[in-house]
């Protein structure tokens, strides 16, 4: 899922490439002539929110991956650290469950709850990210950029084929005006990505479900991370906007 979402985070960026002159030099002056239009002190609060998740989670996991026995590496690691605690509580329920789906002797009920046990970590993974670490950049968006970026929030995992994008795709608005409507009229707010309590409610209902499905069809997400690898490739040559 991080994957995909900082996939879409790279789209959004790309049309905010550095110019560069005829002589293949960053052009700066011109650059920076297009930081109001494009809002682009938002955008990069947006890559550096980006950037902290991965600068976040990724050591744990390593930690967690790399060690004989990860777990115990995680709780003389995580348990000092009050910020890490959700961390430290996911990663036990993923162990746990882990070890009971390598147990080929466990019976199928079992295995059904060890799968769930692992999905119930990975969202409080996901929560902690949502709370400790998207919601404070967010917070500091103006209201323009939140509005469009509220507007423009949607994920299809880059599922191809016209009935699989319909299956796997989800907007925030659309979720919010349909499924979540009870929840506007009780708040009495427009709904906004920004807003913890209503993005919290449309990754639970729409993102995670169908982030489930969509890992029960291995194929179906090998050629999707194909896609994502293969444009971060193409993007990465193009770092600068040529010139006209």
């Amino acid at each position: 899922m991080a994957a995909f979402a900082s996939h879409h985070v790279r789209l959004a960026l790309f049309p905010l490439r550095l110019d560069r002159d005829r002589t293949g030099y960053v052009d700066i002056p011109h650059s920076l002539g297009r930081r109001k239009v494009l809002l682009i002190t938002d955008v990069n609060r947006i890559r550096e929110t980006n950037n902290a998740i991965f600068d976040d989670v990724f050591w744990v996991h390593l930690a967690y991956a790399a060690a004989d026995d990860g777990i115990e590496c995680l709780r003389g690691l995580l348990r000092p650290e009050g910020h890490y605690t959700a961390v430290l509580s996911g990663f036990e329920a993923i162990d746990q469950g882990r070890r009971v789906l390598e147990d080929r002797t466990a019976p199928a009920d079992a295995r059904r709850a060890a799968e769930e046990l692992i999905w119930k970590g990975n969202v409080l993974l996901l929560e902690h990210e949502q709370r400790t670490l998207v919601q404070p950049n967010l917070d500091g968006l103006s209201c323009a950029f939140a509005r469009l970026f509220s507007i423009g929030s949607a994920l299809n995992f880059e599922v191809r084929g016209l009935h699989d994008e319909v299956s796997y795709f989800t907007s925030f608005y659309y979720y919010a005006l349909t499924e979540g409507v009870r929840e506007i009229l009780n708040a009495r707010a427009w709904p906004r990505i920004t807003r913890f309590d209503d993005r919290w409610r449309w990754v639970v209902t729409c993102i995670v479900p169908r982030f489930r499905r969509l890992d029960l069809h291995p194929p179906l997400v090998d050629a999707s991370l194909r896609r994502v690898f293969d444009e971060a490739r193409d993007y990465a040559s193009n770092p600068c906007v040529l010139p006209a």
